[in-house]
């Protein structure tokens, strides 16, 4: 283990990689790994990708692998796909991805499972992202499955949240107000040179300036001035001196690379709002605080499976309930008493 931290930390990408698998698989003594992994943390730009399946999501993040390498930057990527409902792994793992940057060592790329998780990211993923950050890779990012408004679960792994909408109806524009849009930081319109990519940005720019007026109503702060990487390229404070963020709007052609200057643009602005207004460290305290449960979720239920099993299994609880000679309530109950025990007695 020492050694293979060691070696990460020493810039070896197959330690890197062997860090990645046994994070993925759970393998023992993962925990410990990413424990000391954890102080060498920190310094990495987290970025998320996510969209609609057909936005042109995997193109897009391989062009910006390559400018970032054309800037001299190291670039680590990691791919949320699907998971086989047989296996568990990435249905999608072994597909053609990141053709410019074939090659290149100092572009690390990792397809991932989803594993089934709710916003189509697994804790595994959470711990990928330290290691990366912790190997020195200066820009992460993070391409989701994107399957909709569970996206959301990338808010607590990325700084910056670029949600890519393809020229679509307005039907199609109209399922962002679902959830997608509360965690944008920006929009990034591709295929841009698609017929109704004009009608998207209208349509995207109108429902911003909705959610702006009903923040503003909701706060109580009307006619503040926010910071945007937009094109009117606003740096103002609002009127609590306080910096705010409205999500811009981007057009790109990712199979050309056209717009993507801007975009790398916008996401560098937004990178110096999160400094500058405080919010990088906000978002680290609440990425943390959503770890902490989420660990403390899984660790309780691995907990309760072994007082389950312990017990003889659930389907004697189910029998009882079948009979009427208890309650689901009851049984829960029952089963969380010696967890409620040991607490009480070490908080007294």
């Amino acid at each position: 283990m020492s050694r293979l931290i060691d070696d990460l930390l020493d810039g070896d990408h197959r330690a890197l990689a062997r860090t990645i698998t046994k994070i993925e698989d759970r393998a023992p003594g993962y925990r410990d790994l990413v424990s000391q992994l954890h102080d060498h943390t920190g310094d990495a730009d987290v970025i998320g990708i996510t969209g609609s399946p057909g936005a042109g999501k995997s193109t897009l993040v391989d062009k910006m692998a390559e400018e970032y390498r054309n800037r001299g930057l190291t670039v680590g990527v990691i791919a949320i796909d699907p998971s086989s409902p047989f296996t568990g792994g990435a249905v999608l793992g072994d597909r053609i991805r990141m053709a410019s940057n074939t090659g290149d060592m100092d572009v690390f790329f990792r397809s991932m499972s989803a594993r089934g998780t709710l916003g189509g990211l697994s804790t595994a993923t959470t711990d990928a992202v330290k290691a990366l950050d912790a190997f020195g890779k200066d820009k992460i990012i993070i391409e989701t499955v994107g399957a909709g408004q569970n996206e959301v679960d990338i808010v607590r792994t990325a700084d910056t949240v670029a949600v890519l909408v393809p020229p679509a109806s307005g039907d199609d524009v109209q399922m962002l107000k679902a959830g997608i849009l509360e965690i944008a930081d920006l929009f990034v319109v591709n295929k841009a040179d698609l017929d109704g990519a004009n009608r998207t940005v209208q349509e995207l720019r109108e429902m911003i300036e909705m959610r702006r007026d009903e923040l503003a109503v909701a706060t109580g702060h009307h006619g503040t001035v926010e910071k945007t990487g937009d094109e009117s390229g606003t740096n103002d404070a609002t009127d609590d001196d306080t910096l705010s963020w409205s999500p811009p709007i981007v057009e790109t052609v990712a199979k050309r690379g056209d717009g993507l200057d801007e975009l790398l643009s916008v996401l560098a602005d937004h990178r110096e709002y999160l400094v500058e207004s405080g919010r990088l460290e906000t978002k680290a305290r609440d990425r943390y605080a959503a770890e902490i449960r989420t660990l403390l979720r899984e660790d309780t239920a691995d907990l309760l499976a072994a007082e389950i099993e312990e017990r003889g299994g659930l389907d004697q609880f189910v029998d009882r309930v079948l009979d009427r000679e208890t309650d689901p309530y009851a049984v829960a109950d029952e089963l969380l008493g010696p967890i409620e025990e040991c607490i009480e007695e070490h908080s007294g």
